[in-house]
């Protein structure tokens, strides 16, 4: 589904996901999203206890 997305061919979108695995792309990917979560994790905190304490709030 996903090379149909993008317009490839299956053998065109693995050569893709080859190229990026070998080039280092999805490492400094997933170096950067750990990154962002680690510098953001209050924000991150504080929205799912505020999402918690109000679980049993309902609008009436």
């Amino acid at each position: 589904m996903r090379a149909k997305d993008l317009g490839l061919s299956i053998g065109d979108y693995l050569a893709r996901l080859v190229q990026d695995d070998a080039s280092g792309l999805r490492a400094r990917g997933v170096h950067a999203a750990a990154r962002f979560l680690a510098e953001h994790q209050g924000v991150f905190d504080e929205a799912e206890d505020a999402q918690q304490s109000s679980a049993g709030v309902r609008a009436a």
